[in-house]
């Protein structure tokens, strides 16, 4: 362990260095906390290396090792994509997303007049589309998270890569259960550019448990679910929040998958994910389109 404690001390990435680290050792969380140990127990490179390993959330440590063993990033996520597959959901919204219009809201200046999501302007931007629902895409590379509560001690890259999918559409639009759940938070997330009102349900797959995260919600969630309440397909559970209420976002729905919460306890979680780690947070997080199942062009620009 003190050769693999080594290796990593002071490493500028420690995702890659310890990606690498899984492909030799076991991936799991005695071999992580026994490497973290053997750094404690090193020079000053070597502490200053543990402490940046112990500041991270040690699930992600873990997906990111269980990666380099070529393992799934998270031991459910095999399950939850077989068992979204094959289950029945309710639609969230109504009208359908699918029954009618919606506009692909690219970022990557496909839409040049497009206000940023974060900029009052959007409003009347988008509400001169005249499309009912704009959708904001999974997998979305986006500037606007280049700050520095998307960047964390193990790797000096930002996390820009979008891990939800985005539905759009006026505040106080209602939202409905897609699947049979349990709320396991309902909480304010209050920080600058954060979820605002967040509700996340809790889901079977057989034996194995997954979640799902809404975010930007209006300030009614907390009066139509509590914590430990059941819910049922096609239950009203959440409005669309507007600016005051949503984290300062234009009125939307932040909708994600969780293969897995990690250390996540507070009724939050990861929103957006580091590039380099694409495959390992498309496992923690798959694509939301398991749910929400609409056609691939929606999410494309239109000619």
């Amino acid at each position: 362990m003190r050769t693999e404690a080594a290796a990593l001390a002071g490493q500028t990435d420690l995702y890659a260095a310890l990606r690498a680290a899984g492909a030799r050792l076991a991936p799991d969380a005695a071999t992580l906390a026994a490497l973290i140990v053997a750094l404690e127990a090193g020079d000053s490179v070597a502490r200053d290396t543990a402490r940046r390993l112990r500041v991270v959330d040690q699930g992600l440590l873990m997906a990111v090792m269980r990666r380099g063993a070529g393992l799934t990033a998270t031991p459910a996520e095999a399950a939850v994509r077989a068992h979204l597959a094959g289950a029945e959901v309710a639609p969230m919204f109504r009208p359908e997303i699918a029954a009618g219009p919606s506009l692909a809201l690219l970022t990557g200046g496909q839409l040049p007049a497009m206000p940023a999501f974060s900029d009052c302007a959007f409003d009347a931007w988008f509400a001169g589309t005249g499309m009912p629902y704009g959708l904001g895409l999974y997998g979305d590379n986006r500037t606007v998270y280049r700050t520095p509560q998307f960047v964390d001690a193990a790797s000096p890259e930002w996390r820009t890569v979008h891990l939800g999918i985005d539905v759009f559409a006026p505040a106080v639009t209602e939202v409905f259960s897609p699947l049979p759940a349990r709320v396991l938070y309902v909480t304010y997330n209050a920080d600058p550019l954060d979820y605002g009102n967040t509700l996340i349900l809790e889901h079977r797959a057989g034996m194995q448990a997954f979640f799902t995260l809404y975010g930007h919600l209006g300030g009614s969630l907390p009066r139509l679910l509590q914590t430990g309440d059941a819910v049922a397909p096609g239950q009203l559970i959440a409005h669309l929040g507007d600016w005051q209420e949503n984290g300062g976002w234009a009125p939307h729905l932040h909708f994600q998958i969780m293969t897995d919460m990690l250390e996540q306890t507070g009724g939050n979680f990861f929103g957006v994910g580091h590039a380099s780690l694409w495959d390992v947070w498309a496992g923690i997080c798959p694509d939301p389109n398991l749910i929400l199942r609409l056609p691939p062009e929606r999410f494309a620009a239109q000619g």
